[in-house]
């Protein structure tokens, strides 16, 4: 079968070790089962993957994508849940894996993936739009509904506008009645992100109107001091990744004199994202996609990736 595999990693020149080309077909352990792909979404999760993080060297080569949507063995459509763990959330199994970090991964014709795994895709989403959800969208909507702790009406901060994460936060926030500010340094990637639903947009690191109830954070290092002073007493920043650096001076102070919260989360369940689908089908609300290519051609959407020029997802179909 066609698939788009790391067979070497290099935090230089990521693409170097992406290749397209015939992979064996995915051999399909007990409780488990095939799909059959029909759309798969790119997540920086991948190039991170190409660069060596989070990726051991013997594991080479697998196939890259954690995002899919498709056809089960019985003829269903489904959603493929990318977290491999067990428990009630098994985002907290220490044991817990995503595709295409020991498993093959979903850029390709045919994944297998534990039965557990699927989530049914309602009739209204089409597989490009449910592609896009398994991942970034399931990561802030974990980030705004379960995190966050709060009340339609509230303000919200969203770091960083642009990426994949960020774009589904502020679709989001803006279908659950909050009021949604975002942050940029590219005038463009700003007013993008009016269109998707927020109500106003700075530039990174501008002083705010007001200070706001929760921040979602997913830049990092770059915007973190930021982040710390826009937040009311008592408010929250959920951080769900950290693009630009792990290690920002923590402003001790500012975190215990004005009570704030910082909550950690990494991507969620299965019901959740069965819950997502859900939300997306009832509200009428869709992931933007920056663009849909071939999977023949997907060198193309790395490369935009890998140089910042996309805002919100870019979709692989067979």
């Amino acid at each position: 079968m066609f698939a788009v595999t790391a067979t070497q990693t290099d935090p230089d020149n990521p693409l170097a070790g992406l290749a397209l080309g015939e992979h064996p077909e995915p051999k399909v352990p007990d409780g488990w089962t095939t799909v059959s792909v029909r759309a798969a979404a790119l997540n920086h999760h991948d190039l991170w993957t190409l660069k060596g993080v989070g990726i051991r060297q013997d594991r080479l080569p697998i196939v890259l994508g954690c995002d899919a949507a498709g056809v089960d063995e019985d003829g269903n459509e489904v959603i493929v849940h990318s977290v491999i763990g067990t428990g009630a959330d098994e985002t907290l199994d220490p044991k817990r894996t995503l595709l295409s970090e020991v498993y093959d991964g979903t850029f390709a014709e045919r994944v297998a993936v534990p039965r557990r795994n699927l989530v049914p895709k309602p009739a209204g989403l089409s597989f490009e739009h449910a592609a896009c959800l398994p991942t970034a969208w399931l990561t802030a909507y974990r980030m705004l509904f379960d995190k966050a702790g709060l009340q339609p009406g509230s303000t919200v901060l969203v770091q960083g506008a642009g990426g994949g994460v960020a774009t589904a936060l502020i679709a989001l926030g803006r279908a659950a009645g909050y009021r949604v500010w975002a942050t940029s340094r590219s005038e463009e990637k700003r007013e993008r992100a009016l269109e998707c639903g927020a109500d106003q947009a700075f530039e990174s690191g501008a002083r705010l109107p007001e200070r706001v109830d929760a921040v979602m954070e997913t830049v990092g290092q770059a915007t973190w001091d930021h982040s710390l002073k826009s937040l009311k007493p008592g408010g929250r920043i959920v951080v769900s990744g950290a693009t630009s650096g792990a290690v920002p001076p923590a402003d001790l102070n500012r975190v215990f004199f004005l009570q704030l919260s910082v909550i950690g989360t990494t991507m969620g369940t299965r019901e959740q994202l069965g819950r997502l689908a859900v939300f997306l089908e009832q509200t009428g609300l869709r992931p933007v996609v920056d663009r849909v290519l071939p999977l023949a051609e997907a060198r193309d959407g790395f490369a935009a990736m890998d140089a910042g020029e996309i805002f919100g997802k870019i979709v692989f179909t067979g």
